[in-house]
């Protein structure tokens, strides 16, 4: 039996659903890292600190979930410029000497499966709608930003409730423009749009098929960060207008492979880890 020399993870909670270590362990095994292991454990906000202490030498680093991405803020060493920005935290990092590193690499994530889903678009997007006040909804400026686009319209049940992506939008000087869901400016937004993100739950987002134009095509974008009971209704609704899709498995997929470049100093097998989570969703490649 080979002896793991090298260990990593994933904590949240809930976290038994979590196809994290699906995607690493197939990036190990692709690279051959037979010593490297990847775990979940089901960690709340209250023993993060705990859980990081006990962590030996061996351990390389951590992918966090809900409900972790913002109380790693205080407990890491350092914050990686993006993740402060975008005020989130889904990878930590054990550096040399102990140092905890902070890093985001769900805007990654982002950026790639929209790239991904327009590979066949040469016009840039200029447009980009954002549905969702939360810590995704922040990751998703940056993303947008990432692809040119500065001045996104933010759609939001309630604004007084938003605080998470207005202060990073304003962390970033984005000019943001906030519109509450159900509005005729949103309705609007919507039908301008090339490019939109979606962070809510999908019965939620369901709501939004009716508010599509008739038609679209392949330059108009849908990201819906649901990965899953894919597709989604928002998803379904989107694909027969035309348009096109970056799944939400896809934005995990990425996410995952920045992760293990950032852990194993290796450039991360995207086909391997892709074929992978589509036996583990059981979808077509």
């Amino acid at each position: 039996m080979t002896r793991i020399n090298h260990h990593a993870a994933v904590l949240g909670k809930p976290i038994a659903h979590s196809l994290s270590p699906t995607l690493h362990l197939a990036a190990y095994q692709a690279l051959g890292l037979h010593d490297w292991d990847y775990t979940r454990h089901e960690v709340d906000e209250d023993r993060l600190g705990d859980f990081i202490d006990s962590c030996d030498p061996s351990w390389a680093g951590l992918s966090l979930t809900m409900p972790l991405k913002q109380v790693a803020l205080s407990i890491v060493d350092v914050v990686e410029p993006l993740a402060e920005t975008v005020g989130a935290i889904n990878t930590v990092l054990f550096s040399p000497g102990r140092l905890l590193v902070g890093a985001n690499t769900d805007v990654y994530g982002m950026v790639e499966a929209i790239q991904h889903a327009r590979r066949a678009v040469t016009q840039p997007p200029q447009v980009g709608v954002i549905v969702g006040g939360g810590a995704t909804a922040a990751s998703a400026i940056a993303a947008l930003g990432q692809l040119g686009i500065k001045n996104p319209t933010v759609l939001v049940r309630s604004l007084g409730r938003s605080g998470v992506v207005i202060r990073a939008a304003t962390s970033m000087g984005v000019n943001a423009t906030y519109q509450t869901l159900g509005t005729p400016d949103a309705h609007k937004a919507l039908h301008n749009a090339d490019i939109v993100i979606s962070t809510i739950p999908a019965q939620a987002a369901a709501d939004l098929t009716t508010l599509l134009k008739p038609t679209l095509d392949p330059r108009h974008t849908l990201l819906d960060v649901i990965y899953e009971g894919w597709p989604t209704p928002l998803a379904r609704a989107w694909a027969e207008r035309g348009g096109s899709l970056a799944p939400g498995y896809d934005m995990l997929l990425y996410q995952a492979c920045e992760q293990v470049r950032l852990m194993t100093g290796k450039s991360a097998p995207v086909e391997a880890m892709r074929t992978a989570l589509y036996a583990a969703l059981e979808l077509d490649g």
